[in-house]
């Protein structure tokens, strides 16, 4: 692996571990997405890619230590240096989300699905964000849409989340819940009844 190639992969990795906590370092999270037409990174020069990924390091760091505001001019940083580039733009999206700005976020958002085409890691990271924007401003449908298209390309969150968003499934788990309760020495002893069939539990939403 070249030397841009390995920043740009490192800074993949920390972005992971800032936005996914819960996970040890390096891991990955979701299924491999389907691969994008042209490779994102393969388009920019070595060595100004190597800068971008640093500034991304950088502004990495800076949210990790609480300095949004940091974080947000090293993304801005990288954005200048690579414009055309569709992973600074998710980046700032998710500083800005963490800043409260969501109208910012979604411009940025905007921005790397455009670029990249809808297809990759970055999409399917920027797919994910939007819709948990949108659900949270109450627009059910258009993140709808969002998670599904982060679930094509491997997102086992956004499955969730469409699980979650699921009508019947959330009353088939609250029958289950019940059912279990019974079965733990609740009222009705060991009946099942009401539970869904072929029901399952579905996980518990947890933030990026």
């Amino acid at each position: 692996m070249g030397t841009a190639a390995a920043a740009a992969e490192e800074a993949r990795a920390v972005l992971e571990c800032l936005f996914h906590p819960q996970l040890p370092f390096g891991q990955e999270e979701e299924e491999p997405p389907p691969p994008a037409p042209l490779q994102e990174d393969g388009a920019f020069a070595p060595e100004r890619l190597a800068e971008a990924a640093e500034l991304e390091i950088q502004g990495v760091a800076a949210a990790e230590a609480g300095d949004t505001a940091e974080a947000l001019a090293r993304f801005g940083q990288a954005i200048q240096l690579l414009p055309a580039r569709a992973s600074a733009y998710n980046n700032r999206a998710q500083a800005r989300r963490l800043r409260g700005d969501l109208a910012g976020a979604l411009e940025d958002l905007a921005a790397a699905l455009e670029l990249s085409k809808g297809a990759g890691r970055v999409a399917r990271q920027a797919f994910v964000q939007r819709g948990l924007i949108l659900r949270l401003r109450g627009h059910e449908e258009a993140a709808r849409q969002d998670f599904e298209q982060a679930a094509r390309l491997g997102s086992s969150f956004a499955r969730q989340q469409l699980v979650l968003m699921n009508p019947y499934a959330a009353l088939c788990n609250q029958m289950l819940a019940a059912a279990m309760q019974k079965l733990r020495g609740g009222p009705g002893g060991g009946r099942r009844e009401g539970a869904c069939e072929g029901g399952a539990a579905a996980p518990a939403p947890h933030l990026l």
